[in-house]
């Protein structure tokens, strides 16, 4: 009964990713040998990893782009000029200067 309580306590703060997660160890018995900090790590990091992955899907929706794209999905045979080796350099993300 206490578990079912914490998952409907973890409804009520939102913390999907979370109970998933949780959902996920519960149904995986190895995952019970490890050590409470593990487990509880994983399950915040389930739960960073979910919000995270909503909030790009926010972004990209709220871009409202055309077409999906991504640097590993350019037709370089097209007639663009583009160059392979500038464009796998630009994608390393190196020209952006940190401080």
């Amino acid at each position: 009964m206490l578990l079912e309580q914490t998952k409907d306590q973890l409804r009520t703060l939102k913390l999907t990713g979370f109970l998933e997660a949780l959902e996920q160890q519960l149904e995986q018995p190895h995952t019970h040998e490890l050590a409470f900090e593990n487990r509880l790590g994983f399950l915040v990091e389930r739960e960073v990893l979910y919000r995270d992955n909503r909030r790009l899907a926010r972004l990209l929706s709220n871009a409202k782009l055309r077409e999906p794209a991504c640097v590993e999905d350019i037709n370089y045979a097209h007639p663009r000029g583009l160059d392979k080796s500038r464009m796998a350099s630009l994608a390393q993300l190196d020209w952006v200067l940190q401080d």
